[in-house]
């Protein structure tokens, strides 16, 4: 008797990260940033591009508006005239006398005359890679173009700068962000209630790149994104809890403002950063004078720096609670 052949079809399932899902392939897609890409814009009528220098805020469009270009530029055949680093992994001076220049001094292939060199977090070079990289701009220029990309331009060096167009990228606001949230739950499908859309901004600080890691993390658990789902998963420090645990160390109950602390770090195993982080936040909401915010605020950054250099986290914390006491003592 024949055996019949059964034939299984395995199901593959292509994930795709959402940063890039929904970069922007287009200059008028960018978020925001209206007075960089009308310049840009220009420059790509006439394909005569300078070197550009992209410094601002991570997450505002800077590395999308460098891809976007090079698309533009080349079209399908970019990534054979496009080279990109990111300075932060290759920041020494072997990697711009090496890989950079060995792929500077290559003529293009196509009907632009010249190939593109795209380095991420430039301001991460050393001060010799980047007079190597100064020299490399200089002698190639005919036959490439660089773009520069950096969270602070003052630690680029002027001579790099004098050579570059500059364009600063602008810190989104919480509308801008809001429309980036509403572009993806559009796209997937999600439903956020208000409270979860207010903190996913809370705890982006404006970078659309981490707004959208956020939202997957989210919606790898639930498709209904609420304010607890948001926390949860994140693992961050909800406002309300800090927030009662500050009013009761201003009003002397420091027994049960440290009931909170305790469960915030040991029960929900949140790092004493995160809820250092949310407490600065929440300083500016209280009801107390001005002079005692201020000191606050710098006690906050006092408490962060030894716990960066490896202090007890929660003795840390306690001692920062202490000093909402002492304020609440003098109010």
């Amino acid at each position: 008797m024949a055996r019949k052949k059964v034939v299984t079809e395995e199901r593959v399932e292509h994930f795709e990260v959402w940063a890039e899902k929904y970069r922007p392939k287009r200059l008028s897609e960018v978020i925001n940033q209206k007075h960089v890409v009308e310049r840009l814009a220009s420059f790509l009528k006439t394909k005569e591009l300078p070197h550009l220098l992209f410094a601002g805020p991570p997450g505002t469009g800077k590395t999308t508006c460098a891809l976007i270009i090079a698309h533009e530029l080349y079209g399908d055949a970019w990534r054979m005239n496009t080279l990109e680093l990111n300075a932060s992994d290759a920041r020494g001076i072997d990697v711009i006398r090496g890989q950079v220049k060995d792929f500077a001094r290559v003529r293009a292939l196509g009907e632009v005359p010249y190939k593109l060199i795209i380095l991420d977090e430039a301001d991460a070079l050393t001060a010799d890679a980047q007079q190597a990289l100064r020299r490399t701009m200089e002698m190639f220029a005919e036959v490439t173009r660089f773009i520069l990309i950096a969270n602070y331009s003052t630690r680029i060096i002027e001579p790099i700068q004098s050579r570059c167009a500059v364009f600063r990228f602008r810190a989104l606001s919480d509308e801008d962000v809001e429309k980036f949230i509403e572009r993806i739950a559009e796209g997937e499908g999600l439903k956020l209630s208000k409270e979860a859309v207010k903190a996913i901004v809370t705890l982006s600080e404006g970078d659309l790149r981490k707004t959208a890691n956020i939202l997957q993390a989210c919606a790898a658990y639930t498709k209904h994104i609420t304010e607890d789902v948001v926390y949860d998963v994140m693992m961050q420090a909800r406002p309300k809890e800090v927030e009662e645990m500050l009013t009761y160390a201003l009003k002397g109950d420091f027994a049960r403002a440290r009931d909170i602390l305790q469960h915030l770090l040991l029960r929900e195993g949140l790092s004493g950063a995160d809820v250092i982080k949310e407490i600065h936040r929440q300083i500016f909401k209280l009801d107390i004078p001005e002079e005692e915010r201020v000191r606050l605020v710098e006690k906050c950054g006092e408490y962060e720096f030894r716990i960066d250099m490896g202090a007890n986290e929660l003795i840390q914390l306690e001692a920062l609670l202490a000093q909402f006491l002492l304020v609440g003592r003098k109010k």
